[in-house]
């Protein structure tokens, strides 16, 4: 088949994207490079991606409809997974700007480009922040979600109110996932994790917010994305509910679909096993929790497995070993 990637050098767009190549599928990835963090990181990811001869990249940003029009002219994708986005909680303290640029901006772009060339699935990332200040736990797709403690979590849940307008109007099917807490090798480098282990192997404090009282549904990359393929095939029909936990739309060919671990780890569980793969202790530096900060995640998945018959399963103990492995490899240290 062939795809169109948005955001193909970007953590999750990148193992995405290489996991479709090896399958054997054709991927035309779309990345603006934004400095967010290291371009290198973003350079190295796409040159890995380009050992393909079924990768087809292209630099611009999302936002700008000339452009994209003529991609989706020359690539003609049948399906579309659009994982291009401003993230990051804390950013979005200072820097509200870029995430309505990138975000609500962006996916209007791709939005408009498939109601001009429609495709066979369009699938979008959104996120967990979306569930707020929700207590309810687990988190169900089928929750009220009007609470975002953080303008990331704002932009992403209008995404899903764009998706759903543009499935109800034009009738392209779309999926929202919801994505928790995601980590692995060629990791983001403003996550924790990355952070964590760059400061332990070098000698530096790390700065543990809230006091550690936080949990987390950390979720491997290598399941993340197993189960973005999965749900490619289970495209949306208006009111046709797979499972009583369904959240399709009565009115359109809309869902939102949790990609979780369903098992939420205590921050203070994950420096442990980073300490552990890392083979020294943290020096932490207890700090309060920070402003737009949810204190627990957690996935109800039971939709998912509904949808795939599979549910991620990595435990945080083995997804961190093969983190470590790979920045101490990457980085040389």
């Amino acid at each position: 088949m062939k795809f169109l990637v948005t955001g193909s050098a970007g953590f999750i767009g990148f193992h995405l994207s290489r996991s479709l190549l090896e399958a054997g599928h054709a991927v035309a990835g779309i990345d603006a490079m934004v400095p967010y963090y290291d371009v290198g990181l973003k350079q190295a990811r796409h040159a890995q991606l380009s050992r393909h001869a079924g990768f087809t990249p292209h630099l611009f940003d999302l936002a700008d409809p000339g452009r994209l029009a003529e991609v989706m002219a020359a690539e003609a994708p049948e399906v579309v997974i659009h994982l291009a986005a401003q993230a990051g909680v804390r950013y979005a303290l200072e820097h509200p700007e870029s995430y309505i640029h990138a975000n609500i901006q962006g996916t209007f772009s791709l939005l408009e480009a498939c109601k001009a060339r429609p495709v066979r699935h369009l699938l979008m990332a959104s996120t967990s922040s979306a569930y707020g200040a929700n207590a309810s736990m687990p988190f169900r797709e089928t929750d009220a979600v009007a609470t975002p403690l953080n303008i990331y979590a704002a932009t992403k849940l209008a995404t899903e109110q764009m998706g759903h307008s543009y499935a109800a109007l034009w009738q392209q099917p779309v999926t929202m996932f919801r994505f928790f807490t995601v980590y692995g090798p060629w990791g983001r480098p403003d996550m924790a994790m990355f952070r964590f282990t760059d400061a332990i192997l070098q000698g530096r404090p790390i700065d543990v917010y809230n006091h550690g009282r936080m949990e987390r549904d950390f979720t491997y990359v290598d399941d993340l994305v197993a189960a973005v393929i999965r749900l490619v095939d289970c495209v949306p029909e208006a009111g046709r509910r797979v499972a009583e936990c369904d959240s399709v739309s009565p009115v359109a060919p809309f869902r939102v679909v949790n990609i979780g671990n369903a098992s939420p780890v205590p921050l203070l569980e994950l420096i442990a096993a980073i300490e552990t793969a890392c083979g020294r202790e943290a020096t932490r530096n207890y700090l309060p929790l920070q402003p737009g900060e949810v204190l627990k995640t957690w996935a109800d998945t039971a939709l998912l497995r509904a949808l795939t018959g599979q549910v991620p399963a990595t435990d945080i103990r083995t997804g961190t070993a093969a983190f470590v492995a790979w920045f101490r490899q990457h980085y040389g240290l």
